[in-house]
């Protein structure tokens, strides 16, 4: 079976094929910087670095392009609000976000192009909107440039939006435009905007549109035509939307496979820090979840299921991720840590069938169960199989906990004699304590170490410890 993804266009799942057979061709819009980013961003990070990795698996070749918005509206009223340069705000979310992508085990993109780094790319694409009149510039010399919608009688097709039904801002919108329907391509400099926030353009002086960048970024790496557009469902209108007008009005066949995330929500509303109301990696590192239990958390809903967040549901996922460490580490303590090969095909069918990582994630806590049988009755050849087989699958979701991202670059077996010698001589402790019999003190060290992170298991060989819950 090959792989089949929901198509927003289409509004169907079908049959991926690859415009060049082997190659993959993917543009991810990214964020614009204007904040630190929270879980709903590191959703999107996490949902399609494991259509990334299942691409790889399955032997192609990604170019993974995700680009990030460095200037902007929001960027530009938060330079003027705190008197700091709109690039070193833009800066310094930037590396905010790399170091949560990175504590996510995020692969890197194999281009990440910044809004700021592409403006000739625009111009060029503008100028070609004005000669075949897809667009024009604004009356009065504003420097303003817009997209005639009009002119693209296709307008609409993805989202499901008739541009008949829209109807005129309350305010009236802005005068020099044709049509209020209308979006901008470049944006006459303003008097109160920063100096160093425009750019020469033959039009004026002034800076890009939001949505010219992603057609410019995604010719400029992936050609005129490539095989997968992605991004949250928010962007399905009007970003994604004029990006398929302009693109294609400019002559580019542009995506041919457009695939959307459903959104995290906290309450009643999608997470975003316009309305206040985020949970971030800080905040969930200080409620004693690891990032790798993030991942787990954001990763085993389907990606076109909502998540609806809760601190409830974060914890029942970290526990069920410390079930499967346990596993790994048990096994890994009687037949090493094998070779990951390749994945059950119960495993694989899941992945193809529409990246269902939920299914997915049965075979793998399937296979634990088997592996668990195989440990209780000493069965190392069958603790070998369900352990290769469990890192393969834990591998292709990005979760694999021999992954030396978790253990900070060194690998389990670098640490585990220390953190092994450490907590013999508290279990000698708790040994001495029972043979005593003060059980206060044997159940306080079996608690501090249940509290650290250490479960503790008395067997007729002895206490065996292993990683659980906090």
């Amino acid at each position: 079976m090959s792989l089949r993804l929901y198509d927003t266009a289409t509004r169907s799942v079908r049959d991926f094929v690859p415009m060049t057979p082997g190659q993959v061709g993917v543009y991810l819009c990214g964020l614009t910087v204007q904040s630190t980013p929270h879980i709903g961003h590191l959703r999107s990070a996490v949902n399609y670095d494991v259509l990334r990795r299942w691409l790889l698996h399955t032997n192609y070749e990604v170019t993974f392009v995700r680009n990030v918005t460095d200037v902007d509206d929001k960027i530009l009223e938060k330079s003027h609000s705190s008197g700091r340069p709109f690039w070193a705000i833009a800066y310094e979310n930037r590396l905010a976000l790399d170091a949560d992508y990175r504590a996510l085990n995020v692969l890197p993109p194999t281009y990440e192009p910044l809004a700021t780094g592409h403006i000739p790319e625009m111009h060029e694409l503008i100028e070609e909107l004005i000669r075949t009149d897809h667009a024009y510039p604004a009356a009065g010399g504003t420097g303003d440039v817009y997209f005639d919608v009009r002119s693209y009688p296709q307008y609409g097709a993805l989202s499901g939006q008739n541009p008949d039904d829209m109807r005129p801002p309350s305010d009236g919108g802005e005068p020099d435009k044709r049509d209020y329907r209308d979006f901008a391509l470049w944006k006459g400099v303003k008097a109160d905007e920063p100096a160093d926030a425009s750019w020469t353009s033959p039009w004026g002086q002034g800076r890009p549109g939001w949505h010219i960048e992603c057609s410019a970024m995604a010719r400029r790496y992936l050609g005129d035509e490539f095989d997968i557009h992605g991004g949250g469902l928010d962007l399905t209108f009007p970003h994604h939307e004029n990006e398929i007008a302009q693109s294609r009005s400019a002559g580019l066949p542009f995506a041919r496979h457009w695939v959307h995330h459903a959104l995290l929500n906290l309450g009643e509303a999608k997470m975003s820090k316009s309305l206040g109301n985020v949970i971030d990696l800080p905040y969930v590192r200080e409620h004693g979840i690891r990032p790798v239990e993030l991942r787990y958390y954001l990763g085993t809903p389907h990606y076109r299921s909502r998540i609806d967040y809760s601190d409830e549901s974060l914890a029942e996922a970290a526990v069920a991720y410390r079930r499967i460490e346990g596993f790994v580490q048990r096994a890994l303590e009687i037949v090493g840590p094998g070779r990951p090969k390749d994945v059950p095909p119960a495993f694989a069918a899941a992945m193809n069938d529409d990246l269902n990582t939920s299914a997915a994630l049965a075979v793998v806590h399937d296979c634990i169960r088997e592996g668990n049988t195989a440990l209780a009755a000493g069965d190392e050849a069958g603790i070998r199989g369900a352990l290769t087989a469990v890192r393969a699958m834990l591998g292709v979701l990005g979760l694999d906990p021999l992954d030396q991202v978790w253990s900070g670059g060194a690998t389990p077996n670098d640490l585990k004699p220390v953190v092994d010698s450490l907590v013999k001589l508290a279990l000698e402790q708790r040994t001495q304590a029972r043979a005593r019999k003060d059980w206060a003190a044997a159940d306080s060290v079996r608690d501090q170490l249940k509290n650290a992170g250490i479960q503790v298991e008395d067997t007729p060989a002895g206490p065996r410890w292993t990683v659980g819950e906090h």
